[in-house]
């Protein structure tokens, strides 16, 4: 997936004539620069940054050695009262890429990890991260982005992309419900992409697509849980209510597959909400959502099901000079990610990130997640329940090159008919890691 990605913003990137369109062939005159819109984080296809503006930097080849030392409390689960706890090493090498010019903004990054523990060598484990992040300016009225972010992993700690690393999306959720076993081996990949009109001043049309898959590669480690696949797409209108206000409305269709152990699993839903947003000031807003979602549910020998309830959605996303800060909140049916059935999702996030001194930084992160089964009549109408996880960790710089790191995470989950999760519920890890960096500036 990752590499059809590639392929796909790849070709958009090499289609020349789309930005040699005269106005008129578009629809509308050339928007000045001080008239073009922002798109709202409701629509956007990006999370909120979880890094300060001192920190934001473009044009650079970005080269990094970390090697960490951590604690688990809870390592191997399915113990009952006596969870395997051991202490882990992790040697982290990584590379990345960011250029940006008036028209492409991209983000190339790839992070492998290897893992050795002190007593348990059978979790030895190599895993793999990958992203990309691709924004093309096709003309003044068109922007053109996407994103792609694979996984092969084998503990949810410490690593990009996941519900303990502090990103925070403005939008509503777009894929599966992701119920966690810390320490299962799984393979990942989410994808989307979006494009964008500004056909007026004040008017923005656009739409795009999500796909994502999650398989667990080792059944022993994910009792309870099974593969899973999502596919969706959308389309919004935006229109601007003054030079900080845009009211809009917006559907989503997603379609989530699942494969249990007695049969086949699907369900699709169709939501439609408007939405306000307000930037309070030039890198702080504030947005809300609301409107009725219908969903499908198809389970092997059962009865088809289907019904209609409210999805709603908040966020507030600000990037200071020496300060980040993110939230969000939603309500909407899902389904798949590990789990039997329709769900209700209540998701609530935040992340924070202050740089309070020129060598200390400090970084928290908090998620919480309850699922409740939206159907009576499901293969398994007990399951459902909770998930709350949180990190916070202090940064010291010695130089631009070395940074010593020191945190604690904490997950703790509530899922009763999951058997990787349902014996032991809590882990704990407390780690210290030190890194050596080395930044390029690219074209200067």
């Amino acid at each position: 997936m990752l590499l059809r990605a590639c392929l796909t913003f790849g070709l958009l990137v090499a289609l020349p004539a789309w930005s040699q369109v005269a106005p008129a062939a578009t629809g509308g005159t050339e928007i000045p620069d001080d008239y073009r819109m922002q798109t709202p984080p409701m629509v956007r296809c990006q999370a909120f940054p979880t890094m300060t503006l001192s920190e934001t930097k473009s044009n650079y080849l970005d080269g990094r050695m970390a090697f960490q030392t951590a604690y688990n409390d809870n390592l191997i689960p399915n113990n009952g009262d006596h969870p395997i706890g051991d202490v882990g090493y992790t040697i982290s090498p990584a590379i990345e890429l960011d250029t940006l010019n008036s028209r492409l903004h991209q983000l190339w990054a790839y992070r492998p990890g290897f893992t050795i523990y002190q007593s348990t060598s059978a979790r030895n484990d190599f895993d793999q991260n990958a992203s990309l992040l691709l924004e093309y300016h096709v003309s003044s009225h068109i922007t053109v982005c996407g994103q792609d972010a694979f996984q092969k992993i084998s503990n949810v700690f410490n690593q990009p992309y996941s519900a303990l690393d502090g990103s925070v999306s403005g939008s509503p959720p777009s894929s599966t419900a992701d119920v966690i076993a810390p320490f299962a081996n799984r393979l990942t990949n989410m994808a989307n992409a979006e494009l964008t009109y500004q056909f007026s001043r004040v008017g923005m049309i656009g739409g795009g697509g999500t796909e994502g898959l999650m398989n667990y590669l080792n059944q022993a480690q994910s009792n309870g849980l099974y593969d899973s696949n999502s596919l969706g797409g959308s389309a919004f209108y935006n229109r601007r209510l003054s030079a900080t206000q845009y009211l809009g409305v917006n559907y989503q269709y997603l379609r989530m597959q699942g494969n249990p152990a007695n049969g086949q699993l699907e369900i699709q839903t169709h939501s439609v909400y408007g939405f306000y947003t307000a930037f309070l000031a030039q890198r702080l807003s504030i947005s809300l959502a609301a409107g009725p979602q219908h969903f499908d549910l198809v389970e092997t020998t059962l009865p088809a099901y289907s019904s209609w309830t409210p999805t709603v959605m908040g966020s507030l996303g600000w990037q200071g000079e020496h300060t980040s800060l993110a939230a969000s909140y939603s309500r909407s049916v899902t389904g798949a990610g590990g789990l039997i059935g329709a769900f209700v999702r209540n998701n609530a996030g935040t992340s924070a990130h202050w740089q309070f001194a020129r060598k200390w930084d400090v970084q928290a992160a908090a998620a919480y997640m309850i699922f409740k089964n939206a159907s009576a009549q499901s293969l398994s109408s007990e399951q459902g329940g909770h998930s709350i996880s949180g990190t916070a960790s202090v940064d010291y710089s010695f130089n631009e090159r070395f940074t010593a790191r020191a945190g604690y995470q904490r997950l703790h989950q509530s899922y009763n008919s999951i058997a990787a999760i349902a014996s032991d519920p809590d882990s704990d890890r407390e780690f210290v890691s030190i890194s050596y960096q080395f930044k390029r500036p690219l074209g200067r």
